[in-house]
């Protein structure tokens, strides 16, 4: 738990729930984890059940792609959670190693549609290679489609601080009514 930033974000409440398969979206996470104001706190959901939603300002979502599809997980926590999700700032971000227009579908197709409507930011975090936490079949894969045979990381820093930023800003609805 760490105390900084702005005053009016000093108190903000964040949890940010992921998944990582090989370790990369959890690099991301304690990257934007120092970058966000507030009190954070971080559950990854294969070892860790979420505390009530109710008590956080915002919730940032992630997970990382593989064959295409995020994590089982975060797309249960995403249904069961749909209702909650709706009152509160949101953040979506995923971990994946395709070509940036491959990659924005992969961002489409990982939440659901409300979710993007209401997301006060997205981003794609790039992702990594890493053959030490993978079992045989996915070395296999990684090596006949994306012919790589060692451990690559494309982890997007840039990216973590433009979404850190972003989740950052303060929104007045009520300014543009003037």
């Amino acid at each position: 738990v760490t105390l900084k930033g702005s005053p009016k974000n000093r108190n903000m409440k964040t949890i940010i729930i992921y998944t990582t398969s090989h370790g990369c979206t959890e690099k991301a996470v304690k990257e934007l984890t120092q970058k966000l104001s507030g009190e954070i706190k971080s559950i990854d959901l294969r070892h860790q059940s979420t505390p009530p939603l109710t008590e956080f300002d915002r919730i940032i979502i992630g997970g990382s792609i593989h064959a295409g599809q995020i994590q089982k997980q975060i797309i249960i926590f995403c249904t069961d959670n749909i209702e909650v999700l709706k009152t509160k700032e949101i953040g979506l971000c995923i971990c994946c190693m395709y070509e940036p227009e491959i990659a924005r579908e992969q961002i489409r197709n990982a939440f659901p549609e409300e979710l993007h409507q209401m997301a006060k930011t997205e981003a794609i975090f790039g992702g990594e290679y890493n053959f030490e936490k993978m079992n045989f079949i996915e070395k296999m894969l990684v090596k006949k489609i994306a012919r790589v045979r060692e451990n690559v990381s494309n982890l997007d820093l840039s990216s973590i601080d433009r979404f850190a930023t972003r989740m950052e800003k303060t929104y007045y609805p009520f300014m543009f009514l003037v």
